[in-house]
């Protein structure tokens, strides 16, 4: 009898999707907590004071560091010089740390301390950064919401490190593997984060029928110290897989300065960094306010305390049927039994319509926004795939921009003509959504697998950094932005549900413009040169 070859994790696929899924959850609970507020924007203007433009600022203030200290350049430094087991424990405790800031910011223990009193004193004018524009406080703007943004600062940080080190680190244990699988499978649970926000802060907040939005902010800071222990967890098992294998620590070539030059002569790097900065500003800043949005242009009738729809129990179930919803989408992509696959995707959909159903009888605007990452998580496998083996990737991009700017002009006009029709407006909401999500799945699934074919090899990592820098810009300035255009076309409205949208609405549906232009700019530059971005990824 032989004896049997020695195996190391990496060959089990129990132990290397196990190193997958503690990557994962680590992404899921930080992008849960990086929306925190967004769903109880109203609740913050109503118990702490932040108006439109206090809310805007203190969003955009999580990449703040990353844009104007370069800590995103850093971050990159860091992981190439101490590998993913250091950086990826780094990264989680740099997040917990500001989450913990951010969770006292807006405690009842800060209101009336001499801390609130200092900051309301300070850091009112910031030298060189309020000429410029771009300062993250002003002066009026609450203290909350000042030590608020430092916080988020530091987590925001930690979250840049973060994401670019799972992708090193479902590199290092999928590769010749399931990788493709494995990315998208992070992704898919990732963008439930959302949705688990958008369901779950607003429970937090209103539990027992008090009103705290620290206890919103608390829930995210212990899902933080649930990320630093999965992480720590990888870092053991990253440890052992080295062990057996006897290899280092896989790096990449580090930012390089000298590359910055023949980066910016590129057409093709404008063209993928501008897009990238275009389409995800009039996604993720919309996110932080979507939810007001509904709660403004929807005619929501709260239902009675003792009704079952009002019970805090039904806030768990439509839970648990959006992750039926995601889980069986998802699956269906991967069963190569035709009965299987039809009968995964149809259970899905079942679950969905019963999970839109539940938020029509709940009329909770945060509920019906949480369905944005559920068509995504069905679709991005099926997007990937298409784009692997058929190609068009310069025309996916720019169906996805026709749909960004079809969303959020439905949003603007047509949603509002349904304010007063309780079935109506929520129909259209859930649609328009959905539409979005889907959208969201587009441009990504095309745009990122294009950057090699645009970007010399030699300058690719190089070419990510400034690519992530620039989108980092556009995710610092338009939340900011959005809360500024809402508070001047609103002047005199104090009810946050009151709120007129059309104005950020359009804004964002500019962006949508500017990227379809540019997607057409790269079609046609395709065409010219012979780039490839039409081809498949694969050879067959």
């Amino acid at each position: 009898m032989s004896q049997a070859i020695q195996k190391t994790l990496r060959d089990s696929a129990a132990m290397r999707w196990s190193a997958l899924l503690l990557l994962a959850l680590a992404m899921f609970c930080s992008y849960i907590f990086m929306d925190i507020l967004s769903p109880i924007k109203d609740l913050m203007q109503e118990t702490r004071g932040w108006d439109s433009t206090a809310f805007g600022t203190m969003q955009g203030s999580e990449v703040f560091l990353n844009v104007f200290a370069f800590f995103l350049i850093f971050a990159g430094i860091i992981l190439d010089k101490m590998g993913v087991r250091f950086t990826g424990v780094l990264s989680a405790a740099v997040m917990l740390v500001g989450a913990i800031i951010k969770w006292y910011a807006v405690s009842e223990s800060f209101m009336g301390s001499g801390l609130e009193a200092w900051f309301t004193n300070n850091l009112n004018y910031i030298p060189l950064f309020d000429e410029l524009g771009v300062s993250p406080f002003y002066e009026g703007m609450p203290a909350s919401a000042k030590f608020a943004a430092c916080g988020f600062m530091i987590f925001g940080c930690g979250c840049e490190m973060a994401g670019i080190t799972v992708s090193r680190g479902i590199v290092k244990w999928f590769k010749g593997r399931e990788m493709a699988l494995a990315m998208g499978s992070e992704m898919a649970l990732a963008r439930l984060g959302v949705a688990t926000c958008m369901i779950f802060s607003p429970f937090f907040a209103r539990l027992g029928g008090q009103v705290s939005v620290s206890r919103s902010v608390a829930f995210g800071v212990v899902l933080m110290c649930i990320a630093l222990i999965m992480t720590i967890v990888y870092f053991v098992m990253d440890q052992k897989l080295d062990a057996q294998t006897g290899e280092a620590e896989e790096k990449d070539d580090p930012f390089k300065i000298s590359d910055i030059g023949k980066i910016l002569s590129d057409s093709g790097f404008w063209l993928v960094a501008l897009l990238c900065v275009l389409y995800y500003s009039a996604i993720f800043p919309f996110q932080k306010y979507a939810v007001n949005m509904l709660q403004c242009n929807l005619t929501l009738t709260q239902p009675a305390a003792d009704s079952f729809w009002a019970q805090p129990d039904v806030t768990i179930v439509q839970y648990v049927i959006m992750l039926i919803v995601a889980a069986a989408g998802f699956a269906s992509n991967f069963q190569k039994k035709a009965n299987m696959k039809y009968g995964l995707l149809a259970l899905s959909i079942v679950a969905l319509v019963t999970y839109c159903y539940m938020g029509y009888m709940r009329q909770s605007a945060e509920s019906i926004f949480a369905v944005f990452p559920l068509l995504a998580v069905l679709i991005t496998p099926i997007l990937g795939s298409y784009v692997d083996h058929k190609g068009k990737a310069a025309s996916m991009l720019i169906l996805g921009s026709l749909l960004l700017i079809a969303c959020h002009l439905t949003f603007a006009f047509v949603l509002p003509m349904f304010k007063g029709s309780a079935v109506g407006g929520i129909v259209i909401a859930y649609v328009t959504i959905l539409v979005l999500g889907s959208s969201f799945s587009l441009v990504p699934a095309s745009l990122w697998p294009s950057v090699p074919k645009l970007v010399d090899a030699k300058v690719i990592g190089s070419a990510y950094a400034l690519i992530f820098w620039i989108q980092n810009i556009g995710l610092w300035l338009f939340p900011l932005l959005i809360g500024k255009v809402l508070d001047a076309t609103n002047p005199d409205v104090t009810d946050p549900t009151q709120f007129d949208y059309t104005a950020p609405l359009v804004m964002l549906a500019c962006l949508g413009v500017a990227a379809l232009i540019l997607g057409f700019i790269l079609k046609a530059v395709d065409k010219k040169k012979g780039i490839g971005l039409e081809l498949p990824n694969i050879k067959e």
